[in-house]
């Protein structure tokens, strides 16, 4: 290229590196701005590197500190660390494109991150940043004051090909490359590999609507096969994260949440690609410790029962049978006087504890309250605070304390809802006996899915009895940790009783207290995914139940949610609007956001996949496709299965496919073997379906079978018994 940008001494490269069959696209006149600002960008990005690499060194050299300094220190590091890795990640590739306005004498080139140099110049503008968002929202139909906009392909740090749309012809003739959306609908046809393909720079005007809206309340973005439904959810959690700051000041920030780990696996790369790490990403049996070896539950009818939120119910009134005050009283002995502790002494202990405290965490406030009233019945025995410490050691109290409230775990308390009927109409009493029948089982802990949202329930009631265990231990460390600075402070008082200055500071009670090195102290240990978090993102929310919204509802208070979904591919069906479905749960007052524009999916395909969907839901939000694949889709016999796909990796040295409906095949290097259940969320150039009519009857089948063929992005073949 004509224009280089610098390089290693004398060594000069372009940032473009057009094919042949796109030579008109390296006209100096179309491409020359943007080698000079290219150049700017690399320069900038040299400097950024070196300049946070030495930050991060001195960061990472200085004192920890304690407390706020400690924690202000980790999260500098942390937060440059991400900024750092994700300009050595991309390069130049962190531009998606430019955009020239009436208003702006420059064009505006925008990126994955801000970037300004050190005179102050912005080379390029956060994606998130309100005045991005003409870049991604404007149309011809609504210009946002746009002349043109122009998006890049990168391939290997160069700039592969690039498509310029223009919304005032006048004003650019001569400096756009005129294919307008020709080589975007192209791009959409191009081969997919395992993970999810980089496609910020293609974000469209109705999936930008949906990632800027506003994260107060529910929002339910509702869209059928190849919408982006995921585009828009991933892209959503990064954007919020950035442009909100309640949803990092308050809670614990933004949960991701898909529906099964290969989905996880596709999409792992996208957030990292758009510099956020700071979103948490799971499935929902992530969220509860039992979830890795739990099985799908195989009796439909218990199946439902525990689908219902109405069961959670039962995990009250289960924990309530363990805080019975003892009823009857006894006597404790002191140094200075016996004394008495009776029913009601207990009783007004165990009231004492706060509203929504876990049952594990109770104990010590329990215990304190006890002893609060023992002192006072023993008022001028001795001093107030010597009784305090001999009662509250006393050992005969806290064996009575630990029989009446003793440490639970859920896994024992859920388990034993399903292996004892008359404990589970207890505290289920509207369950009838037959009901009570099906749920009971003779392995109580062999976990099922639909077993996780009540165990998540139990240990939210109950607190984590380790943690527990460690509080304890922290507390007892926090006080030797205290006795020990008292003698050491006692022993320089005691060398220097005439001392002046810093020495008779250690006098003042407020001092010693803060000499206590809390750092070195042992921390208790917090789950990651327990919460709360500020927002929460939730793909391929048809599929929940209400016991599973309540799970994910405990850990988003505020009620900020994106739910990702479309009715039509719910596999036990979906009769409810989502308004009406999300208030039945806790969730009022949702709004929709409906996408109907599929990206992904070719005509050909969509037209025999849409009569088997509208068969059993003629409502179904089923989307339009921009494109065609040029592919018919192919029919066949279950034999040529393997030379279905012989013939494709042949002819096609990239690209991923995917057998659906044959359990019996084995994976082999980029043909994957999937049901349709764990297709859901990805997408293939080729896809096989083997006998789709043994996908079953009714509406699972028919969702199995939509799903399946609205996989493929190129060809679809349906193979069948001769």
């Amino acid at each position: 290229m004509y224009t280089p940008l610098s390089g290693q001494g004398n060594a000069t490269t372009s940032a473009f590196d057009l094919p042949d069959r796109l030579a008109a696209k390296a006209d100096p006149a179309l491409v020359a701005d943007d080698e000079r600002h290219f150049a700017a960008v690399a320069a900038c990005l040299e400097e950024s590197v070196a300049e946070l690499s030495e930050r991060l060194d001195a960061l990472r050299r200085a004192p920890g500190g304690l407390g706020r300094d400690a924690m202000d220190r980790d999260l500098e590091i942390h937060r440059l660390t991400a900024r750092l890795r994700t300009l050595r990640r991309f390069g130049l590739d962190l531009c998606l494109g430019r955009m020239v306005s009436a208003d702006e004498p420059e064009p505006v080139y925008l990126g994955r991150l801000g970037l300004t140099d050190r005179t102050g110049r912005r080379l390029l503008r956060d994606w998130r940043a309100p005045a991005a968002e003409p870049f991604f929202a404007a149309t011809h139909a609504r210009p946002m004051g746009l002349l043109s906009r122009r998006r890049y392909r990168w391939s290997g740090g160069q700039v592969s090909d690039y498509w310029d749309e223009v919304f005032d012809d006048d004003a650019l003739a001569g400096h756009a490359a005129l294919d307008d959306q020709s080589a975007f609908v192209a791009s959409l046809g191009g081969s997919r590999s395992s993970r999810m393909r980089d496609v910020l720079a293609t974000i469209q005007a109705d999936q930008d609507a949906v990632i800027r809206a506003g994260s107060r309340g529910a929002l339910v973005v509702d869209g059928g096969p190849g919408t982006g439904k995921t585009v828009v959810a991933l892209h959503r959690a990064a954007y919020l994260l950035h442009a909100d700051p309640r949803l990092r000041q308050r809670g614990r920030g933004v949960l991701f949440v898909g529906p099964h780990q290969p989905y996880l696996a596709y999409v792992a790369d996208v957030l990292p690609s758009l510099g956020e790490d700071g979103v948490r990403v799971c499935t929902l049996r992530d969220l509860v410790a039992e979830g890795a070896e739990a099985v799908p539950e195989a009796d439909p009818a218990v199946a439902r029962l525990k689908a219902s939120a109405e069961l959670l119910r039962a995990v009250e009134p289960a924990v309530r049978l363990y805080e019975e005050p003892p009823a009857e009283g006894m006597t404790l002995g002191t140094e200075w006087a016996e004394v008495r502790v009776e029913p009601e002494d207990w009783a007004a202990a165990f009231e004492a504890v706060e509203p929504g405290t876990p049952h594990n965490d109770a104990r010590a406030p329990i215990l304190a309250e006890l002893v609060d009233l023992l002192v006072a019945k023993l008022a001028g025995v001795a001093p107030a605070e010597r009784l305090r410490a001999a009662l509250t050691r006393d050992v005969e109290l806290r064996r009575a304390l630990y029989r009446a409230w003793p440490l639970l775990e859920a896994a024992d308390l859920v388990g034993d809802l399903w292996a004892v009927p008359a404990y589970l109409r207890r505290c289920a009493p509207w369950l009838d006996a037959e009901d009570a029948r099906r749920l009971r089982r003779p392995d109580p802990q062999r976990w099922t899915v639909a077993d996780l949202p009540l165990l998540d329930a139990a240990r939210r009631r109950l607190g984590d009895p380790e943690a527990a265990r460690r509080r304890r231990r922290q507390a007892a460390s926090a006080e030797a940790e205290r006795r020990r600075m008292a003698d050491v402070i006692d022993n320089l008082l005691a060398a220097d009783p005439d001392g002046e200055g810093a020495v008779t500071m250690l006098h003042g009670a407020d001092l010693r207290e803060s000499l206590v090195d809390e750092a070195a102290l042992p921390r208790d240990a917090r789950d990651p995914l327990a919460g709360p978090f500020a927002h929460v993102v939730v793909d391929e929310a048809q599929e929940l139940t209400d016991a599973e919204w309540r799970l994910l509802l405990s850990r988003c208070p505020s009620r900020s949610f994106t739910i990702v979904g479309d009715r039509a591919q719910a596999r036990h069906g979906f009769t409810e609007t989502w308004p009406e479905r999300l208030d039945r749960v806790g969730l009022g007052r949702a709004r929709v956001a409906s996408l109907t524009v599929n990206y992904r999916t070719p005509r050909e395909v969509m037209a025999e996949a849409e009569p088997v969907i509208r068969a059993v839901l003629p409502d179904a939000n089923v989307p339009t496709s921009i494109r065609a694949g040029g592919v018919p889709v192919a029919h066949g016999s279950v034999a040529e299965r393997d030379a279905v796909l012989d013939g494709w990796l042949a002819e096609h040295a990239e690209g991923v496919a995917c057998v659906i409906g044959d359990p019996g095949f084995r994976e082999r290097p980029r043909v994957r073997s999937l049901t349709p259940e764990l297709a859901k969320g990805l997408e293939f150039d080729l896809v096989v379906l083997v006998e789709p009519d043994r996908l079953g009857d009714g509406i699972e089948g028919a969702v199995d079978r939509y799903v399946a063929m609205t996989r493929a992005t190129q060809r679809l073949v349906v193979l069948r018994d001769a």
